[in-house]
C-alpha cells in the first residue's frame, strides 16, 4: 500500500500559494484494509475514507468511466491493481493531476508542472469530456488564476465548446451548477467564469440573457474588488434583472437552487439600487419606504451589503454610502419605547413609529442640505 498527496495540494504547493486542504490517493489496498487500519468511509459513490488522527480525506485510487449521458453515472474500478497514473488520469486538469510521494517526490506523467510554468489550464485526456462539470470547473480555476496570467489551452476549449454543441451542458445537475458558481464568485476574477462559458457557448444555455459586454458583468468585476462575498457579488451581477418583477432572477434562483440569502438580496439590489444611488434628491418618506424594504430596522447586515452592491453597481458615479448609513441610523434612533409607554401596540404603534421615523428624517435632511 502506498500513499500519495494529490490534486489541489500539489498544485498550489508548485505555484507558491497558501495550501487549504489536503488530499491523499491510496494506491494497492481494498476498502477492508482500510477499515481494519481505522479508517472511516465517509464517500457514496466510491470509498473515500477520513484518517483516524487527521481526519484528512484519503480515496482508493480508482478509474471511471461514464455510463449515462451528461453527469447522470459514473462506473467506477476501485480495485488494488489501479496505478497512480491511472486514477491521475481520469482528472480533469493537466495542473491537478499531480501527486508526490511521501519522501517528497513528484509524480507529474501529464506534463502539469509544465503547463503550471507556462500557465495553461488544459484538461488531461479526451474522458474530460464525460463530465460537463468539468466545462464549471474550468471557468472557476480560470477565475482563480487569471490573475497570475493563466489561459486556456486552444484544444481544451474546442473539445469544451464540442461538449456544449452536443447538449452535455443540459445534463447538469442544479446542486452542482450552483456549487461551482458560488465557488467562482468567490474567486479573485469571478468575471472570467462567465467569459469561459460564453467562448465556449455554454453562457446562453446556463445562463441566459446574461452578456458580457453588460453593466451586470462590470459590477461584478467592481464588487471583486469591494467583497468577496458571493452574495453580494452575485446581487451586483443581477442587478439590471429586476423588470419586470424579478423574473429573470427569480427564475435563475429556482433553477440552480440558489440560497435564499442571495436570492433576496439580488431581488432587492435590482429593485431598490436606482433608488439608492439617487437617495439623496429623495424625499423622506421615500427614503423610510427604501429602508423599510430592506428590513433595515431588524436586518441591518444585509443593508449593509446592499450598499456594498449599490456601491459596485455605481463604479465610477458618485454614490455616497455613508450618506445614506447616517441617514437609516437617525431613523433607527427614535426610542420606541416613548410610542410604547403611550399605550399604542399593534398596527396603531407601527403607524406612529412610521410617523415619527419620518419627521426624523425629514429634520436631519433640512440640517444637512
Amino acid at each position: 500500500m502506498k500513499i500519495y498527496l494529490v490534486g489541489g495540494a500539489v498544485r498550489d504547493g508548485l505555484l507558491g500559494l497558501p495550501v487549504q486542504e489536503r488530499d491523499y490517493v491510496v494506491v494497492g489496498a481494498s476498502e477492508d484494509e482500510m477499515l481494519k487500519l481505522g479508517y472511516q468511509r465517509v464517500g457514496k459513490e466510491f470509498p473515500v475514507f477520513l484518517h483516524p488522527k487527521t481526519r484528512e480525506e484519503y480515496a482508493l485510487a480508482r478509474m471511471e468511466r461514464n455510463t449515462a449521458p451528461g453527469y447522470k453515472g459514473f462506473a467506477f474500478d476501485i480495485s488494488p491493481k489501479v496505478t497512480l497514473e491511472e486514477d491521475l488520469l481520469r482528472r480533469d486538469l493537466t495542473i491537478n493531476a499531480m501527486a508526490t510521494s511521501d519522501a517528497g517526490v513528484l509524480i507529474d506523467p501529464y506534463h502539469g508542472q509544465s503547463d503550471l510554468d507556462h500557465k495553461v489550464l488544459r484538461h488531461v485526456s479526451p474522458a474530460f469530456a464525460e463530465d460537463p462539470v468539468r466545462i464549471l470547473r474550468v471557468g472557476r480555476f480560470l477565475a482563480r488564476y487569471h490573475h497570475l496570467g493563466f489561459t486556456v489551452a486552444p484544444e481544451t476549449k474546442q473539445l469544451m465548446r464540442d461538449m456544449v454543441a452536443k447538449g452535455e451542458v443540459n445534463a447538469l445537475v442544479a446542486e452542482r451548477v450552483w456549487k461551482e458558481l458560488e465557488r467562482a464568485l468567490g474567486e479573485k476574477n469571478p468575471e472570467k467564469f462567465f467569459e469561459i462559458l460564453s467562448d465556449c457557448n455554454a453562457l446562453q444555455d446556463l445562463f441566459p440573457s446574461l452578456m458580457m459586454h453588460s453593466n451586470g458583468m462590470q459590477a461584478l468585476k467592481n464588487a471583486s474588488m469591494l467583497t468577496t462575498d458571493p452574495a453580494i457579488r452575485f446581487a451586483a451581477l443581477m442587478h439590471e434583472f429586476g423588470s419586470p418583477d424579478n423574473k429573470y432572477i427569480n427564475i435563475i434562483c429556482r433553477r440552480y437552487r440558489i440560497p435564499k440569502a442571495h436570492h433576496e438580496l439580488a431581488k432587492l439590489t435590482a429593485t431598490f439600487h436606482t433608488d439608492a444611488l439617487q437617495a439623496t434628491s429623495l424625499s423622506a418618506e421615500k427614503l423610510l419606504t427604501l429602508f423599510s424594504h430592506m428590513d433595515f430596522f431588524r436586518r441591518e447586515q444585509r443593508f449593509e451589503n446592499f450598499l456594498t452592491a449599490c456601491q459596485a453597481i455605481a463604479g465610477n458615479q458618485q454614490f455616497d454610502a455613508d450618506w445614506l448609513r447616517h441617514c437609516a441610523q437617525v431613523a433607527k434612533a427614535y426610542p420606541v419605547q416613548e410610542l410604547v409607554a403611550q399605550g399604542l401596540n399593534g398596527a396603531a404603534l407601527a403607524a406612529q413609529l412610521k410617523i415619527k421615523r419620518c419627521e426624523k428624517i425629514a429634520e436631519w435632511l433640512q440640517e444637512n442640505q
